[in-house]
């Protein structure tokens, strides 16, 4: 899907925390319709504009506003005690759900079965309009619906979309979770780096520019990741023999592919 021109529609965003507050920094930049924020937090007043109304709770939305999308950006353990407010705004808007691990249907089961529902996962690079997110819609989404929630999405960043939603848990695991193991790779780097007499800004330097210039490479590159890691490995240098290590079938490759198992495990067990 492809966003649309003009002004986002108004929108309703329930909770403006770091994710919630990423996705509203991209849709002003777009131009966003008058719309409202509901947090209880006293920062939250400081996102209030021309554009944007602030409140502390759903009681407090202004007479007649209309969302064209309620966005649940709220912690997923505060789902059952929030939610049922905004069972009044059925079925006229769609919910868009970044909760993790809160199902369609459980959201159905809070909000009203009539619902329109899309279930999203993005990732904390939204931060930076560099996220990616995957989004699966309810039975009863329309495809205008869709429209506008991929729009939404695309103002943080990439989007892609499902119709199974079993698969949200394994994409939880690789994007959702994903930038940690990025962090956790330029750690360790630098780590390494210290423990070889490099002075520890020059070790940080190296480690962030390295993996934020690879990750750039990477994305502007057409081949894929294997090809560009054989393409930087000579035959008997420095590289191959890192990798060596690194490739191990009981290092990177086992390593990764139980981390990836868990995380979908517990992101299962969350939903359950």
């Amino acid at each position: 899907m492809t966003s649309t021109s003009g002004a986002i529609p108004p929108i309703l965003l329930v909770g403006c925390g770091r994710m919630g507050s990423a996705m509203l920094a991209g849709w002003r930049e777009q131009g966003l319709a008058p719309s409202v924020v509901i947090d209880p937090s006293p920062a939250a007043a400081a996102f209030a504009g021309p554009d944007l109304t602030v409140v502390a709770d759903p009681a407090a939305i202004p007479e007649g506003f209309a969302p064209a999308a309620i966005v649940l950006a709220v912690k997923p353990q505060n789902a059952a005690a929030t939610l049922p407010a905004y069972a009044r705004f059925v079925p006229n808007t769609v919910f868009l759900s970044i909760m993790a691990g809160r199902t369609i249907a459980g959201i159905a089961a809070l909000v009203g079965s009539a619902a329109a529902i899309v279930r999203a996962m993005p990732n904390t690079p939204a931060a930076v309009r560099q996220g990616v997110t995957v989004g699966c819609p309810s039975a009863s989404v329309s495809t205008q619906q869709q429209a506008l929630c991929d729009r939404l999405l695309q103002a943080i960043g990439k989007v892609a979309w499902v119709q199974d939603e079993a698969l949200l848990d394994p994409v939880t695991a690789v994007s959702g979770s994903g930038p940690a193991y990025v962090f956790l790779l330029a750690e360790l780097m630098e780590q390494a780096a210290i423990e070889q007499g490099i002075p520890p800004d020059l070790a940080r330097l190296l480690a962030r520019q390295t993996v934020s210039g690879s990750g750039a490479l990477l994305a502007a590159s057409q081949e894929d990741a294997a090809a560009l890691r054989v393409a930087v490995t000579s035959p008997g240098g420095t590289t191959a023999e890192a990798l060596s290590v690194l490739m191990n079938p009981d290092a990177w490759p086992t390593a990764m592919s139980q981390a990836i198992a868990a995380a979908t495990r517990r992101s299962r067990e969350l939903a359950g």
